[in-house]
């Protein structure tokens, strides 16, 4: 016998709701949780926007992928799984930054979803916290798939060599860097126009926004008028964070502040709790090219040094670098797409790539100029090759943590497509009549 809220949800799904004076449809209801019409449309155009390709039908595939989502979300409230409400808000920040920078404003980002931005940011907190908990969900269910180096050797010998993917050139490189000095004339030169943009604000001569747009060396906020958007105070350098949290009065501007990044003026918008929207203008000091050619004439007499073995890259390192993310690593560069010590050449700096690329392994090449894309701003450096890897087929001996990872991400999407299944069988499904006709990935919501 049929429950009775069982029975409400199946009228439920016949009906038609009205909200904002529009009438919208429920289409599916997976166990207590209706799927409508307009949030089909709506992952339809936030597909279509981000150019995120949709296998099939989107009126058969988004109503599925909402309905696989429900049962996780299900499942993750019956294990107490919840999303870390922190990181929900700065994903949330990153996108609504992200969609306006793209559109070009908060009001054409706003005409273009029908929707006022505060409605667009709560279903995007919704829709991000969602994600996360099912990110987590996922993990929990696949935690325990780990498999043995036996079962790795095996899953390797039974792929067919068609299937066996071939692995991309890749080198490992240990770089020595470090910035030619700043003269003291330079700074004081940044200082001084600081200094005249803070006072033009002050006497309202000048809006800072327009002076960030004109000025700021941060090529992004500067697009906004310097806006950072929401942040906490973790996201933001020490230096910057702590002036910027002890802002109270919009109208002023902050003290000169000095980072890695160069030196800042800061004005607050808003604080909100834990969280703070400003603006800046960053401005970074020039180095001569005097400056260079001495810095490249110091790096030239330490590879010297070493290429005659009167002192190892190494140690070098460890006496000249200023690359603190390499330093205590004897200059050794880490991917951080891959968390590994391996890159291809197009993961790396074009001007570090340039280097090496007809280098041998251990050789030291000559010292060149580049931009530290973390910083934006150039710096003096020599690379040695650690070690490469031409284009081959994946092999047990050179490869085995990618395919390591094949043979978990295999275990692992088995394991969720069986889940599912499973799920499928215990969960009340109700599907419109004419959103049936679809050739569903899962096939068994229709009993």
């Amino acid at each position: 016998m049929m429950r009775k809220s069982s029975i409400i949800l199946l009228l439920l799904a016949c009906m038609t709701v009205h909200a904002q004076g529009v009438i919208d449809e429920v289409i599916w209801v997976v166990g207590d949780e209706a799927i409508l019409r307009s949030e089909v449309e709506e992952e339809r155009l936030r597909a279509q926007y981000e150019g995120t390709p949709i296998a099939g039908d989107p009126y058969c595939v988004i109503p599925e992928q909402l309905a696989v989502q429900k049962l996780f979300l299900h499942q993750a409230i019956i294990d107490s799984v919840e999303a870390n409400e922190s990181s929900v808000s700065h994903q949330v920040d990153m996108r609504m930054n992200y969609y306006i920078n793209q559109i070009g404003s908060k009001e054409k980002m706003e005409e273009y979803f029908r929707k006022t931005s505060s409605e667009i940011r709560e279903e995007m907190i919704t829709t991000v916290r969602n994600q996360m908990i099912i990110q987590q969900m996922q993990q929990k269910l696949t935690s325990d798939i780990k498999p043995t180096p036996a079962e790795i050797r095996r899953y390797y010998n039974t792929l067919p060599m068609d299937s066996i993917p071939m692995m991309p050139a890749q080198v490992e490189v240990q770089i020595l860097s470090f910035e030619p000095p700043v003269p003291i004339e330079e700074t004081e030169r940044i200082k001084q126009k600081l200094r005249e943009f803070t006072e033009r604000v002050q006497n309202g001569s000048a809006d800072f926004g327009m002076l960030a747009r004109l000025y700021s060396e941060d090529t992004e906020s500067a697009k906004r008028g310097g806006e950072l958007g929401f942040v906490g105070k973790g996201q933001l350098v020490p230096e910057f964070a702590e002036v910027a949290f002890n802002l109270s009065d919009p109208k002023r501007v902050s003290r000169i502040v000095q980072t890695e990044y160069g030196y800042h003026i800061i004005q607050l918008i808003e604080k909100k709790g834990e969280r703070i929207n400003c603006r800046h203008i960053l401005l970074r000091p020039r180095i001569s090219a005097t400056d260079k050619v001495k810095a490249i004439e110091r790096l030239d007499s330490i590879r010297q040094l070493v290429t005659k073995d009167s002192m190892q890259f190494e140690q070098a390192v460890v006496m000249f670098s200023q690359d603190k993310n390499t330093v205590m690593n004897a200059g050794l560069m880490i991917n951080p797409n891959t968390g590994s010590s391996r890159f291809e050449y197009q993961d790396l700096a074009p001007e570090i790539a340039k280097q090496i690329y007809s280098l041998n392994e251990g050789d030291v090449s000559q010292p060149f100029v580049m931009m530290d894309q973390t910083k934006n701003r150039e710096v003096c450096a020599i690379v040695r090759v650690k070690k490469k890897t031409d284009v081959h087929r994946a092999n047990l001996t050179d490869d085995f943590q990618a395919i390591k990872s094949m043979l978990e991400a295999k275990l692992s999407a088995d394991f969720i497509h069986n889940w599912i299944l499973q799920k499928q069988k215990k969960t009340f499904v109700q599907i419109s009549p004419e959103w049936q006709g679809c050739d569903f990935e899962y096939p068994n919501w229709i009993h």
